[in-house]
């Protein structure tokens, strides 16, 4: 894949592929800030700025109304690491997109109405989804009993309710200025535009915006977990419900990889080893699963299951501690690893294929510290090995870098 890469005098890093055959464009704008750049004390104010640069900035009072118009889709996500913003449109109006994401890059339009209009939004989703929504706090009780020390420990949308309830338009404008600047952020372009196009695009409305101080990122780093930590809250919820974590290294280890493909032996589908094995041989649960977080640092690997009724929560870790050991004694068959491999590089491709995932995966792999990493994924996925596999799952899939939720329904 042909990649283009130019940075402006101000710090602006872009990033372009075209696709002529396409009719549309993707301008996506990834801003180098999560909750882990969060204050302890007030915190959910990525995910918060998520919703207010749709609120409007200081030359656009609107930012959908034109995008709408024009016959494109906009929206944002919010993760630990970064925030990511997209708008689609037919190639003849993709200046638009230029002009509005410039503008809110610039400075929002900050008042209070504004404010208090995104802040209850923002607090109706924190209550709709965690306190009035079976299994929503799980987030909460998990990520405190996994970091202790690492902002990584409270979820995007923020640890408390008050927090966001609280937050002034001093503290905003104090976050936004921090943090939303051409130097912390990622342009990627992907789409029917030419590269000369793209730069005098860029250049117009991005190159008069100065570059503003952030400051150095210094977190804590989390301490090496020693003892299996588990955690038994019951609530009303229909079924009852385990997760058992441990931590794995950061997103640019090899081991990263190693621990995708061990999620993908053990629950990628329902000819996977959890799901023939637990489900429905053995009838312990009626849904299980196994994933990695991905986080750009330390990052989690998750083994989670709803309980068959009648199934008691120390047979089901017994179980899921059954299929570790078996990761750890015996070597993935190479029939096995083979398939998945080529399942991870269709996919992989098939997903790229889309215009707005490869735009927002291009600046992804920009932050990680080098675009080109995306042409490297394949290889890196086709390099595992049985071995690999099984030492690793020796090294990390240990008691003491363990840890248990119990969620239990009322009355069990």
């Amino acid at each position: 894949m042909k990649i283009n890469k130019f940075i402006l005098p101000n710090g602006l890093r872009v990033i372009h592929h075209e696709n002529p055959q396409s009719a549309l464009v993707v301008v996506n704008t990834l801003y180098d800030v999560g909750s882990k750049d969060e204050d302890p004390q007030h915190t959910g104010f990525a995910h918060l700025f998520e919703h207010l640069m749709f609120g409007g900035s200081v030359n656009a009072p609107s930012f959908d109304e034109p995008i709408q118009n024009s016959g494109g889709e906009n929206n944002a996500w919010t993760s630990v690491d970064y925030t990511n913003y997209y708008v689609v449109l037919p190639a003849n109006n993709v200046e638009i997109a230029f002009w509005l994401e410039s503008d809110r890059m610039l400075s929002l339009d900050f008042n209070p109405k504004s404010l208090d209009v995104q802040r209850h939004v923002v607090c109706e989703e924190f209550k709709q989804r965690c306190l009035n929504q079976p299994y929503g706090d799980i987030s909460h009780l998990l990520r405190p009993m996994l970091f202790k020390e690492h902002p990584y420990q409270w979820p995007t949308i923020g640890k408390e309710l008050s927090h966001i309830e609280d937050a002034s338009l001093e503290q905003v404008k104090e976050f936004f200025f921090s943090h939303y600047a051409p130097n912390n952020a990622i342009l990627s372009v992907v789409g029917n535009i030419t590269l000369q196009k793209c730069k005098e695009l860029v250049e117009k409305w991005y190159g008069d915006i100065p570059a503003r101080k952030i400051n150095k990122r210094q977190l804590p780093k989390e301490p090496q977990q020693t003892e299996l930590r588990l955690l038994e809250v019951e609530r009303d919820v229909p079924t009852n419900l385990i997760y058992l974590v441990f931590h794995t290294p950061d997103r640019l280890s090899s081991d990263f990889y190693i621990s995708d493909i061990i999620s993908d032996i053990l629950a990628n589908g329902n000819s996977a080893r959890l799901y023939q094995r637990l489900v429905k041989r053995d009838k312990l649960f009626v849904n299980v699963n196994a994933y990695v977080s991905g986080d750009i640092e330390e990052g989690l690997f998750y083994l989670t299951g709803y309980l068959a009724e009648g199934v008691d929560f120390d047979t089901a870790q017994k179980a899921l501690w059954k299929e570790i050991e078996i990761l750890q004694q015996e070597q993935v068959e190479e029939s096995e690893l083979e398939k998945l491999k080529n399942k991870f590089e269709s996919t992989f491709l098939l997903n790229n294929m889309d215009l707005m995932n490869l735009a927002s995966n291009l600046a992804f792999y920009e932050l990680l510290g080098d675009v080109n990493l995306i042409n490297e994924e394949v290889a890196k996925y086709r390099s595992l090995t049985a071995e690999k596999i099984q030492t690793f799952a020796q090294k990390v899939f240990t008691k003491e870098n363990s840890s248990i939720l119990y969620y239990k329904k009322k009355n069990e």
